[in-house]
């Protein structure tokens, strides 16, 4: 019998399974009333990230190809975990929270539509002037790692393409710089956002099952009103339409407009995208024999497994990078993602909490919207217990994407 542990221990499904299952036994610890619930497979990712890259990948980076183990050789060229595992592991996770907050997207939009753009913007500038306001404080970092960071710190991908995009003319070096800056402000960015969601309710004594019910009372009974949609009986599992909602929203995703010589083109990505076509396919419920109204439980079982896979991937790919940045040189950008991504959301949350009265369920998500943080969005579900949170991330989260665009190639030109 043959068994090649090095192989075995840097599979990436092999660490992925371990991440989820350590991580979701470390969710499990209670220290009061608070517990990392499925995010921690986020920290047990970050650790095994870290720890594999740094034993079985590092030592071969400067060798020749051809004395460069397999294992080592794809660790080196594609991360710990392949980006594909990654995006489909996000996919599973948006598609199934979108149909199950669909039921009350009319409503919710009708209700706080304009609240959330305001939000949106408003935390994605919070987070533009923080960065800034670091900067002048600290005026010795590299102009290009903290126009990374600030995207890295809101989690955006748009973010940082256009970040990259805007530093073109500078060459590959200012690029990289970027880059590098996303790669140490993405895991605090990350942190601060299912910190936020899981100690806000503990910092401002909110009670979680009040907010519940003053979510309901301001939407009215849905489920109730003598609407079409509201008829839409709920089916078992429909695997056509849930595949076909991923496959339309990734096609939405990949859509760009073109808005002007300033932002150029602007597009949701595959999140943005999958989110807001489940959220309206399932709002709509039924189209021909397809039905978009799924049993919760069924969708509720993939959201988790979705979540789960996808909070253990992240911490395996920058894991790495997060660990190293903050024994070097990276952690004062490090610091800088953390305290930007903290002074953004608690911007966003005193303006949605005492100006525009908003109860929780709604704000946490609308909070994640604008941060355009999905790993938060799941740590808002899990603290809140409830996917209504969703209706609040899909409807803030699409204005957030464009107020990033448009923020980091003005914090870019100032800084």
């Amino acid at each position: 019998m043959q068994f090649g542990f090095r192989t075995f221990i840097t599979d990436p499904f092999v660490l992925i399974f371990l991440s989820v299952v350590s991580g979701l036994i470390l969710g499990e610890v209670r220290i009061g009333r608070f517990s990392l619930g499925t995010s921690g497979g986020l920290f047990t990712g970050l650790f095994f990230g870290w720890y594999i890259y740094a034993s079985y990948a590092l030592p071969y980076k400067d060798m020749a190809a051809a004395d460069v183990p397999k294992y080592a050789s794809a660790m080196l060229s594609g991360g710990v975990v392949p980006s594909v595992l990654f995006d489909f592991s996000l996919i599973l996770f948006v598609a199934a929270v979108g149909l199950l907050a669909s039921k009350d997207l009319g409503t919710v939009v009708k209700r706080y539509g304009a609240k959330f753009i305001l939000l949106g913007f408003a935390v994605t500038l919070a987070g533009a002037g923080g960065i800034f306001l670091l900067t002048r404080i600290f005026p010795d970092q590299n102009p290009y790692a903290v126009s990374g960071v600030y995207t890295g710190a809101l989690t955006s991908s748009p973010g940082l393409a256009a970040a990259i995009e805007s530093v073109a003319k500078y060459g590959g070096e200012a690029q990289a710089q970027v880059g590098y800056g996303h790669a140490v402000g993405y895991a605090p960015g990350v942190l601060i956002v299912i910190i936020a969601m899981q100690f806000f309710p503990l910092i401002f004594r909110i009670d979680i099952e009040k907010e519940k019910e003053r979510f309901h009372e301001e939407i009215g009974a849905a489920e109730n009103a003598s609407t079409e949609q509201g008829k839409v009986k709920e089916v078992g599992f429909d695997i056509i339409a849930f595949f076909l909602a991923c496959f339309l929203g990734y096609f939405v995703g990949s859509v760009k407009l073109y808005l002007g010589p300033a932002v150029k083109y602007f597009s949701l990505g595959s999140t943005g995208g999958i989110l807001v076509t489940s959220l309206v396919l399932g709002f709509i419920g039924k189209i021909g024999p397809l039905n978009f109204r799924m049993d919760t439980k069924v969708l509720g079982v993939i959201r988790e497994i979705g979540l789960a896979m996808f909070l253990a991937i992240v911490g395996l790919r920058y894991g790495y990078d997060t660990v190293n940045s903050l024994l070097s040189s990276g952690a004062m950008l490090a610091m800088f993602s953390f305290v930007d991504g903290l002074f953004a959301i608690i911007v966003g949350y005193v303006l949605g909490r005492y100006v525009f009265k908003l109860n929780w369920i709604i704000l946490a998500g609308a909070l994640c919207g604008g941060m355009t943080s999905t790993p938060g969005l799941g740590a808002a579900i899990d603290s809140t217990k409830s996917d209504d949170v969703a209706s609040g991330y899909g409807a803030t989260y699409p204005f957030a994407l464009l107020g990033m665009v448009v923020f980091t190639i003005l914090l870019h030109t100032f800084v």
